[in-house]
């Protein structure tokens, strides 16, 4: 007699108090206008007209500095709460918007098209819910794409609740009791989805944030979600995602603003999970499908390049600071960064070592070790 959302919870990883949020920066970022290598006379001769001057940046190493819109990152990475990977891609890159964010929400080869998500497997081995992934937003990521179909998508935990209630579609739950095949199918899949939309509703309500984030929709997204671990949700994957990051025009304007909104959510993000005694049971995994070339365009701006920074945030980081070698510039090939770091090693170190599974779900690719 139990209900079935609750039952669902006893099925749920032990490790479900572990967090993972991930965030897509749409476009390809910029990361050598976001990480600067202020040392590096290619730097400013490829860029004579958007490289970040020494002196205007945050010096954070002897090579490295971030960008002064990213002065509360500056602060997580003096606090050891932010780890930041180099020249990270994969061999024969891709530079198409498409295609490029394809490999990186599957996990796949250059050359090889998979139907699955790199989380959405792991939900696939691991999880029974709906509400096991969570995207905010309209519609899910590939990334949480599996056979199970789990994963939801929302923007308001109180309007999915409402949404899910309407008479017609309670109505439709009741007539599965003599459904089989495919039609069953869809009958469990709505009446499981409604049972998690009240589960989430019920502790999302719950939940007041203190925090002081942004009024735009990237920061509300990472309250919405806040919101949803501090309630105590059991749900321990999160998706998010901001666009922008195309700068083929006029960068050094749009950049900035788009790194300062990026700076003070993350910030809020951070200090809401404080809060409520769950940011050292986070780990925040910030990602571009590609970035940009290393030199500059005719327009101000930068073309689709390849290798790029990735950041792993979090209060329990077992390696904070840099994980590997400062950029490398003449690591580079017409100009494109080349990567020294495959991003599935990083995947492979989320899997295995944070959210604890033995599955193969990042094939051929080690852990990088940084969890």
């Amino acid at each position: 007699m139990i209900p079935g959302f609750i039952q669902g919870m006893n099925q749920m990883k032990s490790t479900s108090n572990r967090k993972l949020i991930v965030v897509q920066l749409a476009g390809g970022n910029d990361g050598l206008n976001t990480i600067i290598p202020y040392r590096s006379d290619d730097y400013y001769k490829l860029r004579p007209s958007i490289a970040i001057d020494a002196d205007k940046l945050i010096k954070i190493h002897d090579e490295l500095g971030f960008h002064a819109a990213l002065k509360n990152m500056a602060s997580l990475y003096d606090n050891g709460e932010l780890s930041i990977i180099n020249q990270v891609g994969y061999p024969n890159q891709n530079k198409s918007h498409f295609r490029a964010s394809d490999i990186w929400l599957t996990a796949s080869d250059a050359n090889q098209y998979l139907q699955s998500g790199w989380l959405g497997r792991y939900l696939d081995a691991e999880c029974n819910q709906p509400h096991a992934a969570i995207q905010y937003g309209t519609q899910k990521s590939f990334a949480l794409k599996g056979k199970k179909g789990l994963g939801m998508a929302l923007t308001d935990p109180k309007q999915l609740f409402h949404m899910s209630n309407e008479p017609f579609l309670q109505e439709l739950t009741q007539l599965n009791a003599s459904k089989t095949g495919n039609l069953d199918f869809l009958y469990k899949t709505l009446a499981s989805t409604q049972q998690s939309a009240q589960y989430l509703y019920q502790n999302f309500k719950t939940y007041r944030s203190k925090a002081n984030y942004p009024k735009h929709k990237f920061a509300q997204s990472l309250k919405t979600i806040a919101s949803l671990i501090g309630a105590g949700v059991e749900t321990g994957i999160y998706y998010t995602e901001v666009g922008g990051f195309d700068t083929h025009t006029n960068q050094i304007n749009r950049h900035k603003i788009l790194l300062k909104q990026l700076d003070e959510s993350l910030w809020a993000l951070r200090n809401d999970l404080k809060a409520s005694n769950n940011w050292d049971n986070t780990i925040v995994l910030v990602f571009s499908e590609f970035g940009r070339r290393i030199k500059e365009n005719g327009s101000k701006g930068t073309d689709h390049g390849k290798a790029n920074n990735v950041w792993l945030m979090g209060g329990k980081l077992k390696k904070p600071g840099f994980a590997n070698a400062v950029t490398n510039l003449q690591l580079q090939e017409d100009d494109d960064l080349l990567h020294q770091i495959d991003f599935r090693s990083i995947y492979a170190d989320i899997t295995h070592n944070w959210l604890e599974t033995n599955k193969a779900i990042i094939s051929k690719h080690p852990d990088i070790n940084l969890i």
